[in-house]
C-alpha cells in the first residue's frame, strides 16, 4: 500500500507551515474568492442551491485499510445493508457474507482475527521464485512464455530487494534521531505534563530549567530536519517513526528472510483459487483504521468538526471495504473487494491504495471491467514516489496486459498543493504521467477525520486527492444520476482549473524540475467543483460529454 510517512529522509531543510483555521481546509477553497488553489466546493454547493434539484441516494465504497465505525462523523453516513440483520451469524441476503451490515473485511478470519501487516508484494514474488531462478544459469530460449514473464519479473525484483550501502546508512540516521526524540520528548513530557504535545504547542513554551530548555530547542530543530509538520502530536511521530523504521529493517533482511504466510494462519483462504471467495469477517475497522478512516471523511466531504449537514448535501452513504493491510495488499482481495461493492450498489469506488508488482493483474482487470459493464466509476490514487507513469507500471491500472485495453471508467488522481501549504501548486511526491494519470485534486496536509469519537488531523498523499475527486463524482452523480460513469469521468475533466497560459511551469519542491499541469495529467489542471457542476448541468438536459479519452499505448 503506497503511503506517504511524514518523514522525508532525502531532503534535509524543509519549510515547515503554521496551520490555522484559514489554511485548515484549504483544499475546499476557492480560487478566484480566496487565492487558494482548492476545488471550490463551498461554490458548488451554493450553485445547486439555485437549481431547484433533488439528489437522489448514492453509495461509494471506499476499499482501505478500514474504517472506524465510531467516529461520529462518519458512523451515520454508512451504507446499511438493508437485506441483513446485525450480528445474528445469518447470512440473510444469500451472498456469501454472514453479518455485511456496513461492508465486508477481505483481510478478516471467521474467528474475528485480522491481518494488520501483510509483507511488499516484491518480497513475496522473490521468495515464491527464489527456488526456480536464485543461484541458476537461466537458458530463456527453455523457457515457455509464462516462464519468461516470471524470470523477467525475477530480474526485477533482485534489483530491488537490493539494500544499499545509503539504504543502511539512512536506516542508521533514523534509528538514531527516533531514539534521541524518545529521549527528549521525555523530559519535555515531564515538565509540560503533555504526552500528546505539538512542536505548535510547544515553540511559544518558556521551559522553566536548562534541560527542559534544551529538549525543547532540539525538538525543534529535528522536527524541521525530518519534515515532520508542526501539529502532529508527539505520540504519533513516534509512532510513525517506529512504524517506518519496522519497514526498513524488514526491507534490509526481506532476501533472507521469507515473510510468514500470514494469510494462511488468518484468513485460510486457497488464495490461487478465485472461486474461493467466501472468507473474512465483518469487522470493516480492523486493527489500523487510521488511513481509511481519513480517506473516508475526505469522500463524505467532511471539511472539520463544526460541520452540519446542509440541505444540499446529497444523501451519500459510504460502504467500507477493507482489503488493504499495512503493506501490499492482495490481488485477490481487491478483486473481490470491487466486485462487492459493484454488487451491493455502490456506483463509485474509491481506491487509495497501490503497488508496482501484480502478479494477478488479471483478477484486478476483469473487476474493474465488470464495474465498467454495471456502470460504476473507479476512482484511484496515481501513488507517492515521484514515478513518471508513463514509464513506470504502478498497480491497479487502467490498462490491462492481458485483456489489452483500458478501463475507461477509471479516473486516476494525482496530488496538488498551494502556497497556503507549500511551495508550490505541485507536490514533491506525487507520481505523474498525462498517458495514465487524468487530474490533479489537492493532496498536502489535507484536514480529515481520525479513528476515534471526534479526532481530525493532517495527512498528505495521492490518496487524499483522490477521495476529494470522489466526493465530486459523487455529487455529480446524486443530482444529476442520468449521467453514466463514462460522462461523469469526463466532464470531471473537462472542468478542470488552468492557469491562464497552460504553458506555465511550476516547481516541483525538492526536485530539480519545473513542470506543466499538462506534463502531470491529461487534463492539465486541478478538479475544481463548481465548474463540474455547472457543466454537469449542461451535460444532463442537452447531449453526452465529448469523451477526451485518448488511446492508451502499453507502458
Amino acid at each position: 500500500m503506497m503511503k506517504r510517512f511524514p518523514i522525508t529522509l532525502l531532503f534535509l531543510f524543509v519549510s515547515v507551515i503554521i496551520f490555522g483555521q484559514s489554511t485548515k481546509n484549504w483544499h475546499w477553497k476557492d480560487f478566484e474568492k480566496d487565492s487558494v488553489h482548492g476545488i471550490s466546493l463551498q461554490k458548488a454547493y451554493q450553485l445547486l442551491a439555485t437549481y431547484g434539484i433533488q439528489p437522489s441516494p448514492i453509495i461509494v465504497a471506499v476499499i482501505d485499510g478500514g474504517i472506524d465505525s465510531n467516529q461520529n462523523d462518519l458512523k451515520k453516513l454508512l451504507w446499511t445493508n438493508p437485506a441483513e440483520i446485525s450480528n445474528n451469524h445469518v447470512d440473510d441476503d444469500h451472498n456469501g457474507y454472514v453479518d455485511d451490515v456496513h461492508g465486508w473485511n477481505f483481510l478478516g478470519g471467521r474467528d474475528g482475527s485480522n491481518i494488520d501487516k501483510a509483507a511488499a508484494e516484491k518480497t513475496r514474488i522473490y521468495h515464491q521464485l527464489k527456488s526456480k531462478f536464485n543461484h541458476k544459469t537461466i537458458d530463456t530460449l527453455g523457457l515457455n512464455a509464462m516462464e519468461k514473464k516470471q524470470y523477467a519479473t525475477w530480474l526485477e525484483v533482485v534489483k530491488e530487494m537490493e539494500f544499499s550501502d545509503e539504504d543502511a546508512a539512512n536506516l542508521q540516521y533514523m534509528q538514531m534521531a527516533t531514539n534521541a526524540l524518545k529521549k527528549i520528548g521525555a523530559n519535555i513530557i515531564q515538565e509540560m505534563g503533555d504526552s500528546n504535545f505539538t512542536a505548535l504547542k510547544l515553540a511559544p513554551y518558556q521551559p522553566i530549567g536548562r534541560i527542559a530548555l534544551e529538549a525543547k530547542m532540539s525538538f525543534l530543530r529535528t522536527v524541521t530536519i525530518l519534515g515532520i509538520d508542526k501539529e502532529t502530536p508527539f505520540t504519533e511521530i513516534i509512532s510513525d517513526l517506529n512504524e517506518y523504521l519496522e519497514g526498513k529493517e524488514k526491507a534490509a533482511n526481506a532476501k533472507e528472510n521469507a515473510p510468514i504466510n500470514i494469510r494462511a494462519e488468518i484468513v485460510k483462504d486457497h488464495y490461487e483459487d478465485f472461486s474461493d471467495r467466501y472468507y473474512g469477517n465483518q469487522d470493516i475497522t480492523g486493527p489500523n483504521a487510521r488511513h481509511g478512516t481519513h480517506v473516508a471523511g475526505l469522500v463524505a466531504g467532511l471539511p472539520d468538526s463544526s460541520w452540519h449537514v446542509n440541505q444540499w448535501y446529497p444523501p451519500l452513504k459510504i460502504m467500507a471495504i477493507r482489503a488493504v493491510p499495512d503493506g501490499d495488499e492482495y490481488d485477490k482481495d481487491v478483486a473481490l473487494a470491487i466486485r462487492y461493492a459493484v454488487d451491493n450498489g455502490a456506483k463509485i469506488i474509491n481506491m487509495s491504495f497501490g503497488k508496482s508488482y501484480s502478479p494477478e493483474q488479471i483478477w484486478v482487470d476483469s473487476a474493474i471491467r465488470y464495474a465498467a459493464a454495471k456502470d460504476v466509476l473507479i476512482v484511484h490514487s496515481a501513488g507517492n514516489e515521484f514515478y513518471d507513469l508513463d514509464q513506470k507500471n504502478v498497480f491497479p491500472n487502467p490498462y490491462s496486459s492481458a485483456i489489452k485495453d483500458a478501463a475507461k471508467n477509471m479516473l486516476t488522481v494525482a496530488a496538488s498543493s498551494d502556497l497556503a501549504v507549500g511551495e508550490s501548486i505541485l507536490t514533491e511526491f506525487s507520481n505523474y504521467g498525462p498517458k495514465v494519470v487524468d487530474v490533479l485534486a489537492p493532496g498536502n496536509k489535507i484536514y480529515s477525520t481520525l479513528p476515534g469519537a471526534n479526532n481530525h488531523g493532517l495527512l498528505s498523499g495521492t490518496s487524499m486527492a483522490s477521495p476529494i475527486v470522489s466526493h465530486v463524482a459523487a455529487l455529480i452523480r446524486s443530482y444529476f444520476p442520468t449521467l453514466t460513469a463514462i460522462q461523469v469521468k469526463d466532464l470531471i475533466m473537462q472542468s478542470v482549473w488552468q492557469p491562464s497560459n497552460p504553458q506555465d511551469s511550476f516547481v516541483v519542491p525538492q526536485h530539480e524540475a519545473s513542470k506543466t499541469l499538462a506534463e502531470i495529467c491529461k487534463a492539465g489542471g486541478i478538479v475544481n467543483a463548481a465548474n463540474a457542476i455547472e457543466l454537469a448541468k449542461r451535460v444532463a438536459s442537452t447531449s453526452p460529454v465529448k469523451s477526451i479519452q485518448k488511446k492508451r499505448t502499453k507502458n
